[in-house]
Parts: structure tokens; C-alpha cells; sequence
């Protein structure tokens, strides 16, 4: 696919580019918007939102860096947004040293694929979802996620810390669960 062509059609405004260029990049950026929220219906609004911004904001990608890594962080950005004034998020968008929920799974299993890990790191707290998906996934420092969020960088450090233990003590269990299981069945 030529996307030096398909930005400056999507520039113009012809609807034929404008679909080329969603229909390529949706259904990797609904994943991206997906991490974010606790539903498909959330992660699509996010994508339609963010999609708007992609097409508004066409003419300032420089193309100096990848076109779906321009796309992705408008995405990460609009899923943020939204957190941020969706009632439902903001609520949980407060980090503090509460207790977390513990994990259950009536089927664990030991190895788990990218999908299963996805939904495991989707049960932690938004907040800490939020931010494990920012410096776990998406590779941002602890700086800039404190920037985007509006939080300290020790706050970000110790919310990543926080949430990618509380993963490795579910995966723990998930593991000694399932041994447990392969033991009595025997």
C-alpha cells in the first residue's frame, strides 16, 4: 500500500482514501482502544473518536516517522481522553495504595497466549491497566506517562511496579491452581 498516496487523497478528503486507510489500520487500533477500556463498546467509541481526530489532523503527519505508529498514538490519546471524562473510568482513575481485587478463574491455565494475558492485565484496577499499558505496551517512560496523566513520575513508578506484581502473584496462582487441578485428577 502506497501511503505517501493514501495521506495526500485522505488530505483531499476523497472518501475512497478515507476508507482505505480505516479499514487497514481499525482492527489493529481497535486492539490498541480495547487495552484501555473494560468493552468492545467503549473500545469502538474510542476508535470512531479517534478516527475523526486521524482524518482532522491528516495534514500534520510529516510522514517523518511510521504512519500506523502516528495513527496509534492519536488512539493511545484519545482512549486517555476518554478515560479521563468517561464517569465510569475517571472513578477508578485514581491511584492509590487501596487493595486490589483478587483474580478468579474457574479454567486457569498455565501457559497463557497474548489474548489471555491481554484479559488478565485488563482485570487489574483502570488505573493501573492504564499505565502498564503505557510503559509495558506502548514504551513510554515514566515521565511522560506522569505528563499525560497528570501524576507524578515516582506516582507512575510505583502504580507500574504495584500492577505488574499484582500480574505475577495471578499468574502464580493461576499456575498453582492448575497444577492442583493436573494432581487430583490423577
Amino acid at each position: 500500500m502506497d501511503y505517501r498516496q493514501l495521506v495526500k487523497d485522505c488530505i483531499k478528503e476523497k472518501p475512497a482514501a478515507q476508507e482505505a486507510l480505516y479499514r487497514h489500520f481499525a482492527p489493529a487500533m481497535l486492539g490498541v482502544c480495547y487495552r484501555y477500556t473494560k468493552s468492545m463498546e467503549d473500545a469502538e467509541d474510542v476508535l470512531q473518536e479517534g478516527f475523526v481526530k486521524v482524518f482532522l489532523h491528516i495534514k500534520d503527519y510529516t510522514a517523518s516517522g511510521e504512519l500506523g505508529a502516528w495513527i496509534r498514538r492519536i488512539m493511545v490519546n484519545t482512549a486517555l481522553n476518554f478515560l479521563k471524562k468517561n464517569k465510569k473510568y475517571r472513578t477508578e482513575m485514581v491511584f492509590t495504595e487501596a487493595p486490589l481485587h483478587p483474580v478468579t478463574d474457574l479454567n486457569p491455565q498455565v501457559n497463557l497466549d497474548a489474548k489471555e494475558l491481554a484479559e488478565l492485565i485488563r482485570q487489574l484496577p483502570t488505573g493501573f491497566q492504564t499505565i502498564f499499558n503505557l510503559y509495558a505496551i506502548e514504551g513510554y517512560t515514566h515521565v511522560e506517562i506522569g505528563q499525560m496523566l497528570g501524576i507524578s513520575e515516582g506516582t507512575s513508578k510505583s502504580q507500574y511496579a504495584r500492577s505488574r506484581y499484582l500480574l505475577m502473584e495471578w499468574l502464580e496462582n493461576l499456575s498453582s491452581t492448575s497444577k492442583h487441578k493436573r494432581y487430583a485428577g490423577k
